[in-house]
């Protein structure tokens, strides 16, 4: 079993505290030449067209991924520098705060560390792997838009005031693919669902602390 850290940004963190997100989904780097085929000649079982096999970066089932999301530390300790904390002491890791959980005191906090600075010390979230294979992005359905964290949208059936086509615009615009499409575009830029990128399709559930 390996350790590899994996990053998340905020509501992806609550999406996954909350037991909603089982499922993450990464472009494969670089993308594979001639399309993904199954393979019995490489460990990995994966191959591009021409042969060359495709090495999960994030790993296989039973490992582990710790999470890294934006943080801070209160109090004296927000003063440190990262050289004084490479070797915490249970003090220090009462001092944590997580930006996921920051709506009581965002607007005061001045000291968020970006998430790739997150050592693994600090990290909260322990994921174990229990599925990875590779697919078209477009080629999500709803269970696994759902299972990326996408809440569907309130039930709208009793308000009288809309009529058919603005209730069929909008529970076009919200179904779980749909939102799904708005959230990597987000985050991977405009256009980037129109590529279709081959992705990783990483399943975890939460492991115990």
């Amino acid at each position: 079993m390996r350790e590899r850290p994996i990053l998340f940004s905020s509501p992806m963190v609550r999406a996954i505290l909350a037991g909603r997100k089982t499922q993450t989904r990464r472009i494969v780097k670089p993308q594979p030449h001639g399309g993904v085929r199954h393979s019995p000649f490489v460990p990995s079982g994966l191959e591009d067209g021409h042969g060359h096999e495709l090495r999960p970066p994030y790993g296989q089932p039973e490992d582990r991924l710790w999470v890294r999301e934006t943080w801070a530390l209160s109090g004296w300790a927000a003063d440190q520098k990262p050289a004084e904390y490479q070797h915490p002491e249970a003090a220090l890791r009462n001092n944590l705060l997580f930006r996921a959980d920051a709506d009581g005191y965002d607007d005061c906090m001045q000291h968020w560390r970006p998430s790739i600075h997150m050592p693994r010390w600090a990290s909260r979230i322990t994921l174990e792997i229990t599925g990875v294979r590779v697919e078209r992005l477009q080629d999500i359905c709803e269970a696994d838009a759902l299972a990326e964290g996408i809440e569907r949208p309130e039930d709208i059936r009793n308000i009288d005031v809309w009529d058919g086509a603005e209730r069929a615009l909008f529970n076009g615009l919200n179904q779980p693919v749909t939102q799904f499409r708005r959230l990597w575009e987000s985050i991977n830029g405009p256009g980037a669902w129109g590529a279709n990128p081959w992705v990783w399709v990483v399943e975890f559930r939460r492991a115990q602390p």
